[in-house]
């Protein structure tokens, strides 16, 4: 454990975002009207033929993974293949984020369902909004006694009620390490809560994952914050930064929560990222922007930020590619 003077802090038993981090300005008719739009939006979008793999191709590149390697679930669900290790990362595999049956439902589905997740090592949870901390999934993934997990303060218990038995609260900047690879917890800037009364009771956080094949950096659900530059000073520079760039409309909410593509390439650059993989888009409908600009966005923004189109990478939901 360290004892980093940026760790997280509490106010009134509240965790915090970090200093610098951005405020929106939203009134209360901009939480009603995106409230009643996201309420009676029924309608699925139609989904491009270059958005998911088929399902044959995608089990021939599951079957011939490589290491290191990534395969994007959906949303910001990955599995990372690297040191010889299988890392899960934030694993939404069902159809709807809440409880009962009830909140936004997924226009694409996970690319594997929990039946046919491998069994991996170490499983990565950024923070306990639904469309990432899966009630269902994290109860029937079958190995709970083998899989070392890893989430921020306040989120062990979830866990270990559920059967698993290598829990591990980290706090922003602590790291748990096993021979050939280190996970670091590190900030993000963004909020937690699952019902009326425990906003910000647990912690949330991005991730540095590092082995002899390389540092990648996952983001977890996060907005632009000054805290990235002391990120990459700290902890970077990273091989790949997997990043989220959707659920930005409507910037006068959205601001202080999730980075939009642009805002996802200065992240990534601010970090230290050579490439950056795009996530957290094209699967659910959060928000009411249309869910395929962000990757056009994204690619282009990297392009006029002198990140590098050919850095800013665009996966197709089910496809796993070598890193």
């Amino acid at each position: 454990m360290t004892n980093h003077p940026n760790a997280s802090r509490r106010v009134n038993g509240r965790f915090q975002n970090p200093p610098g981090s951005p405020k929106g300005g939203a009134t209360f008719r901009d939480f009603a009207r995106f409230i009643l739009q996201q309420t009676f939006k029924t309608k699925a979008p139609a989904v491009p033929d270059w958005h998911v793999l088929d399902d044959e191709e995608q089990a021939a590149q599951l079957a011939s993974a490589s290491n290191p390697s990534v395969t994007w679930l959906g949303h910001a669900s990955f599995l990372i293949r690297t040191g010889g290790k299988v890392i899960l990362t934030d694993p939404f595999l069902e159809t709807t984020a809440g409880k009962m049956g009830m909140g936004p439902k997924r226009f694409v589905p996970s690319a594997l369902s929990v039946d046919q997740l491998p069994q991996v090592d170490i499983l990565l949870m950024s923070h306990n909004h639904y469309d990432h901390l899966d009630a269902r999934t994290i109860e029937a993934y079958p190995h709970k006694q083998e899989t070392q997990v890893i989430v921020p303060l306040g989120l062990g218990s979830f866990f270990t009620r559920r059967g698993y038995q290598k829990v591990t609260e980290q706090d922003w900047w602590d790291e748990w390490m096993m021979p050939g690879l280190s996970i670091r917890t590190l900030p993000a800037v963004h909020f937690s809560g699952r019902g009326l009364f425990d906003r910000m009771k647990t912690l949330w956080a991005s991730f540095a994952i590092e082995t002899k094949d390389g540092k990648i950096w996952f983001s977890g659900d996060t907005a632009w914050g000054e805290v990235f530059c002391d990120v990459g000073e700290r902890a970077g520079p990273f091989d790949y930064a997997i990043v989220g760039i959707g659920a930005y409309e409507p910037p006068s909410i959205m601001v202080e929560v999730h980075a939009t593509p642009e805002e996802g390439v200065a992240i990534a650059k601010a970090v230290g990222a050579k490439k950056a993989i795009g996530m957290h888009w094209g699967a659910i409908m959060l928000t009411p922007e249309d869910p395929f600009e962000a990757p056009q966005r994204f690619r282009k923004a990297a392009r006029e930020q002198g990140f590098g189109e050919d850095n800013a990478l665009i996966m197709k939901i089910g496809e796993t590619r070598s890193l």
